[in-house]
């Protein structure tokens, strides 16, 4: 069974920093891409963040300079560091692997 869990998220004051977490097992197969999306209650979800299997990474506009995604794959781990939070970025942010989706872990940002 393929799970994805986040953590990581939180209230924070606009300008701090956080990093989310995503947890993923019951992979049998190389996973291509993971990504990061966001979503506002009534609004489209977003991409935020992208890598590849080679490592190559993808941010949108709003969020670039801003968040790092990253993965450690000894840990089955995905990662979203996001520095100078704005109050835009509260969202709840989902990892995402090809056909599954985690539970999403909230953000908050206070101005």
């Amino acid at each position: 069974q393929v799970q994805l869990v986040e953590s990581g998220g939180g209230l924070v004051q606009a300008g701090e920093s956080l990093t989310l977490s995503c947890v993923h097992s019951g992979f049998i197969f190389a996973i291509n891409v993971m990504d990061w999306y966001r979503q506002v209650v009534g609004k489209e979800r977003e991409l935020v963040a992208r890598i590849n299997r080679d490592g190559s990474t993808w941010y949108a506009d709003s969020v670039k300079g801003r968040v790092t995604i990253s993965r450690d794959l000894s840990k089955n781990t995905l990662y979203l560091q996001m520095n100078s939070l704005k109050p835009e970025d509260t969202a709840m942010y989902y990892c995402v692997a090809p056909g599954y989706w985690g539970q999403g872990t909230r953000v908050t940002v206070s101005s």
